[in-house]
């Protein structure tokens, strides 16, 4: 399995899952999670609604993910994940380890080959983007010594930053613990 870090918009990575840093309401929001449902199309708002309504009423919990379908993405799906909110007192690395390894669970199961992920909870829940590289790669990686080499899984692990500082995060902790 390839583990990358590169800058750009995670709406127009060619992947087959990209990862949204959603609310718990999985209704929409700021940042990734805005961007995500505004390039996706109204579909994908409604895929939501429809998966509040049936499987999740209260919501998502922080540290699990849930899929739809990508609509207007050229990604095949969109597996939602809730990172903890270090503003609200969430500071649980383990949870945010989760949302991670749930995500990549879930790409399993959907049959995806390759992942782009955001930098879940550095944004507006406020997680420092460091810390999330170091649990996020740490994460992948234990994730990956699980995993047979041979499982015909998932291939590509892209980290999708914003930010040139973002970017600095992961690469640094990418060069700490290569693959």
């Amino acid at each position: 399995m390839r583990i990358e870090a590169v800058q750009g918009d995670i709406t127009r990575q060619q992947v087959d899952v990209i990862v949204n840093a959603a609310n718990s309401s999985l209704l929409g929001g700021g940042g990734v999670d805005g961007a995500i449902h505004a390039a996706a199309g109204p579909g994908l708002l409604e895929a939501c609604r429809a998966l509040r309504a049936d499987r999740l009423p209260a919501g998502l919990a922080p540290g699990r993910s849930v899929a739809t379908p990508a609509f207007d993405l050229p990604a095949r799906w969109v597996v939602h994940t809730v990172g903890p909110n270090w503003h609200a007192g969430e500071r649980d690395a383990p949870m945010l380890a989760a949302c991670f390894l749930s995500s990549l669970e879930i790409a399993v199961h959907l049959g995806a080959r390759s992942i782009a992920f955001p930098a879940v909870s550095a944004g507006a829940y406020g997680w420092d983007v460091g810390d999330v590289a170091d649990i996020a790669l740490h994460a992948v990686r234990a994730w990956q010594q699980g995993t047979a080499a041979d499982d015909g899984g998932v291939e590509l692990v892209r980290f999708v930053l914003f930010s040139p500082a973002a970017l600095a995060a992961f690469d640094a902790q990418l060069s700490r613990c290569p693959g």
